[in-house]
């Protein structure tokens, strides 16, 4: 074998799971069409749950520094806001941060697990049997073959890999696009963009000094996505939309983008399986396809590395469809209702109904229900997996709190620091000594821990001790103070999600 796992895709999707693979022991290959990393970003966000995941590997303090934090978000440019900050999460905010910062972020710390990431290398097709995946691929130098045991396509929209795997991109075309543009020069009249933003322009500030503008013109939204954006275009949609230029000029990005809507019929045939926009795209709602294709990874890496390691638990790695199917569902759905708030406002013969209907929405926005569960379903902190096992406690497939903890013969820490190796950690909440089968034959899989808690949480009241997955969700908890009963529990949860002993 050539590699591991060969992945399609060097964009945060397919970084983020090479270094998942690495630091699960696993050689991960990372090909890249492209000749050289992005110039340009087209996101712009990591939301909190993505902000999470970074913590959990040791990694946020990279990112926070070259950001600039916000306490929520907005729902279809409607003016009430998400609030993150109210939810249940140290970290209820988003990270404004370009893409192009986030990538050399992640390619930054996959050279330093020693993940090989090779531009100028376009896959063209592949072909699999029992033991592999053969990739024939496009270089520098000629057409190419590579072998790995498993192939992940994070291509994109466009995947190749899907393409070849054979794998159905089901959904709907564009009817809307909208364009955006990154410029040097722009009317500093505070009152100037305030008439944008109230016109439902997105200005956004971004580093070297330039200014990102985003939005939709009524008489410009069915222009194929395909079609170049010039300056004068550019510039009389922001007269029409606006009755300003905005003082625009020296642009250094200029884009369009619609709103085709798609979900793969699966995210794996046998040995190829699909993360980000491979497997989802939709309308830049909200800012949620980067981080949606993020959280992909990390649910992917730990399950495709146990794989490959021979100890997955049967069914284990199908759990990484079933479980993240449903949630680039809700993610196109929640941004096809966003992209139709949009639309019914822009529609002539809509526009008193369309602003209506956005009228009562901000309405419900204002209530802080309503608001609590949009942003929870937004920033991914709502995201839980269905449990695998009849009566589990209802904590199983939900997020791990991030509890302080004072662990025995140990200084204090939080639960995610203990998650920075990628391992599972079982923690012991009930005062005594870990069990010794948690670690017996697993020691390289789970981070056996006997801790109390420093801080109270209300949804662990009671919980003796949880297993937390390496992606940071609980594969299971008990509150049971019968010592027998958990003795069984945990038996058939480690061997569940962990394995047999080595």
């Amino acid at each position: 074998m050539d590699a591991d796992v060969v992945v399609a895709g060097a964009g945060p999707t397919g970084l983020m799971l090479a270094c998942e693979l690495a630091l699960a022991g696993v050689r991960p290959r990372v090909l890249e069409r492209r000749t050289a990393p992005q110039r340009d970003s087209r996101a712009l966000t990591l939301h909190p749950r993505s902000l999470e995941l970074m913590d959990q590997r040791g990694l946020l303090d990279r990112f926070l520094p070259l950001g600039r934090t916000v306490p929520g978000w907005h729902f279809a440019q409607l003016p009430t806001r998400l609030d993150f900050s109210a939810l249940d999460s140290r970290h209820g905010c988003t990270l404004f941060i370009a893409q192009v910062r986030t990538e050399a972020l992640l390619a930054e710390r996959a050279h330093e697990l020693g993940v090989e990431v090779r531009y100028g290398h376009e896959v063209l097709a592949l072909t699999q049997d029992g033991d592999g995946v053969d990739v024939r691929v496009r270089g520098p130098r000629g057409d190419e073959a590579h072998r790995a045991r498993f192939a992940v396509g994070c291509d994109g929209g466009r995947s190749r890999v899907r393409e070849a795997a054979g794998i159905g991109f089901p959904g709907t075309d564009e009817t809307l696009t909208g364009v955006l543009g990154d410029v040097a020069v722009i009317d500093g009249d505070p009152a100037v963009l305030d008439r944008a933003r109230e016109r439902g322009v997105l200005v956004a500030p971004l580093e070297g000094g330039l200014t990102r503008l985003v939005f939709v013109d009524p008489e410009r939204m069915r222009v194929p996505s395909r079609a170049p954006v010039t300056l004068e275009e550019f510039r009389a949609s922001l007269v029409r939309i606006c009755g300003t230029d905005c003082g625009v000029a020296d642009p250094r990005w200029l884009s369009r983008f619609g709103n085709a809507t798609r979900l793969a019929e699966s995210y794996r045939r046998g040995r190829v399986l699909l993360a980000g926009d491979a497997a989802h795209i939709h309308f830049p709602a909200a800012g949620q396809g980067l981080n949606t294709g993020l959280q992909d990874a990390v649910n992917l890496g730990w399950k495709l590395a146990a794989a490959v390691h021979g100890w997955a638990p049967p069914g284990l790695l199908d759990t990484y469809h079933s479980e993240r199917h449903p949630v680039g569902r809700a993610v196109a759905e929640n941004t096809e209702v966003q992209t139709l708030l949009a639309e019914l406002a822009l529609v002539p013969r809509y526009e008193r109904p369309g602003a209506a209907l956005r009228g009562l929405f901000d309405e419900l926005l204002r209530m802080d229900e309503v608001n609590r569960r949009l942003a929870a379903r937004v920033s991914a902190l709502g995201t839980a997996y269905p449990p695998t096992s009849p009566g589990a406690d209802r904590l199983v497939g939900r997020r791990m709190p991030d509890i302080g903890l004072t662990a025995a013969g140990s200084q204090a820490a939080r639960v995610y620091e203990l998650l920075t190796e990628g391992r599972f950690v079982h923690l012991d909440l009930a005062g005594g000594a870990v069990p010794e089968e948690v670690s017996t034959g697993r020691g390289a899989r789970v981070a056996a821990v006997a801790a109390t808690k420093r801080e109270e949480h209300a949804d662990l009241e009671g919980v003796k001790e949880v297993l937390v997955r390496p992606d940071g969700h609980i594969a299971w908890a008990t509150r049971t103070a019968d010592t027998e009963a958990r003795r069984g529990e945990r038996h058939a949860a480690l061997a569940e999600w962990a394995g047999v002993p080595s």
